[in-house]
């Protein structure tokens, strides 16, 4: 490489980043125009340059064409040119300019025409993969999107509106795929490969990672991330997008505020954690509230949060803290309500006996298809931790923990809706017995094929009617569900 790179190139990376700035910034100025020499005419450089690489007339299609394997060798000499060290100490917009500059003098070694388009468009890739995710990378930047599905190198799928659609991006290969999978895992901590082929992290803008690696993947790695919109989500913007009605949104609004334990059920991608962030949003700022979770989801905008995360275990096998150890952990912390992201086995046990003292207005979220089957899914949990309780005394410690349970779901026209909004009254023949409060019908759809919708509205007074009391919100609860009902 040294014998055809020019004296520059010999010399320090960095100072070769900076002999070639001139000729970039001839380059973009001029944008194809040809710079101007000492007496106001052609620079005889490019003059002689133009010369060598100008097409002879009807040929310039034929010369514009470049194979994948030239793209691939200008590739892997832009990388071999560019120093870590000086990489890492650039801002992203300085790092662009400087391998932009590169690109154009490998590009010219090695006899291909690049347009400045093109050229901008192989930097950008070289960026992305030097500090972004790759081809992923524009997917995350892309605000409409919210799920990125990687099926393998050649097929990724992204969730837009609420529809999966095929995404054209896709990697070199798999070993492209591999590297960026293992720097995300390793960026948070942790480690995938064949003997941990499994692994939930989080990217840096909080968005939520899980990585299938082979041989559990057939098709090379799979990895799923789920992102987080970047504009906070409240209440009131779920009304604006048709998720909810307004008298949902405050009575959901009212049970935070009077401190409700409060369960979010739903299936993957249902909204489960957008909604708790929006149900956060009305806690007190003096209270002191304490999240765990598997990966760190959460957007709380409170000043006193403590956010814990689960650690799993180390390549000897030790070190693993679970879900379970954090709560029990949390109830010694002095918390005013403890969070727990998504409760999905014996921890469901610590949850309740958090509910149950004296932490009112903790929430969690649950896999499930419906509020009944929520509570079903909870005392299963709670028997995985082979406590030996009866059946009637886990029902019991349900009831007396948990207040309200909000479903949510995603329908077939991509909206997500609150379907259900149940209250937990009690305990009757051994059996739960549960309030819907609102539940939702639907009435067709219209001409752009969105669903039209509607909330049933129970008349029931509620299990904690004391607690409106005594926050005295009986007064707008009560008017609220008449309003809905008339």
């Amino acid at each position: 490489m040294d014998d055809t790179m020019p004296p520059a190139g010999r010399a320090s990376r960095l100072q070769r980043l900076q002999d070639m700035q001139p000729h970039a910034q001839s380059l973009e100025e001029g944008a194809g125009r040809p710079s101007v020499g000492p007496a106001g005419g052609p620079h005889p450089a490019q003059d002689s340059a133009e010369a060598e690489l100008a097409p002879a007339p009807g040929h310039e299609a034929a010369e514009r064409r470049f194979t994948s394997e030239q793209i691939l060798s200008l590739r892997a000499l832009c990388l071999g040119r560019l120093d870590p060290a000086v990489i890492l100490a650039l801002e992203p917009e300085q790092l662009a300019g400087a391998v932009e500059r590169v690109v154009d003098q490998a590009a010219n070694e090695q006899r291909i025409r690049l347009n400045l388009r093109e050229q901008k468009k192989i930097a950008a890739e070289l960026v992305n993969d030097i500090k972004g995710l790759g081809p992923v990378q524009p997917l995350l930047d892309d605000d409409s999107i919210s799920d990125i599905l990687i099926n393998g190198p050649k097929r990724i799928f992204v969730e837009r509106y609420g529809k999966t659609e095929l995404s054209p991006a896709q990697f070199r290969d798999q070993r492209h795929l591999v590297s960026v999978c293992q720097r995300v895992a390793s960026e948070m901590g942790r480690r995938i490969d064949e003997a941990s082929p499994m692994v939930d992290a989080r990217l840096r803008d909080g968005s939520r990672v899980n990585i299938v690696f082979p041989p559990l993947a057939l098709d090379g790695p799979y990895m799923s991330i789920r992102k987080f919109a970047k504009n906070k989500i409240d209440l009131q913007k779920l009304v604006e997008y048709g998720s909810c009605s307004p008298a949902v949104a405050t009575i959901l609004e009212i049970a935070s505020r009077v401190r409700l334990n409060i369960i979010v059920s739903g299936g993957t991608g249902s909204g489960k954690t957008t909604l708790l962030n929006a149900l956060s949003r009305f806690i007190d700022f003096s209270e002191r509230i304490i999240t765990v979770e598997d990966a760190a989801e959460l957007q709380l905008q409170q000043p006193h949060v403590v956010r814990m995360e689960t650690r799993p275990p180390s390549i000897e096998g030790k070190g693993e803290v679970t879900q379970r150890d954090l709560v029990r952990n949390a109830l010694r912390m002095r918390p005013d309500r403890i969070i727990v992201g998504e409760v999905r086995g014996a921890e469901a046990f610590d949850m309740l006996q958090a509910m149950n003292t004296g932490h009112d207005g903790s929430m969690s979220s649950i896999h499930s298809n419906n509020t009944r089957e929520a509570i079903t899914r909870v005392e299963s949990m709670v028997q995985m931790g082979s406590f030996g309780l009866p059946v009637h005394v886990i029902r019991t410690q349900i009831v007396g923990a948990v207040d309200l349970i909000v479903q949510v779901g995603r329908n077939r026209d991509g909206v997500r809706r609150i379907m259900q909004v149940t209250d937990v009254a009690g305990v009757e023949n051994g059996m739960v017995v549960m309030n819907d409060l609102f539940r939702i019908g639907f009435d067709g759809e219209d001409s752009h094929g969105r669903l039209l919708s509607h909330y049933d509205v129970s008349n029931i007074r509620p299990s904690f009617h004391e607690k409106l009391e005594y926050y005295q919100m009986d007064g707008l609860w009560n008017a609220t569900l008449a309003d809905n009902r008339a």
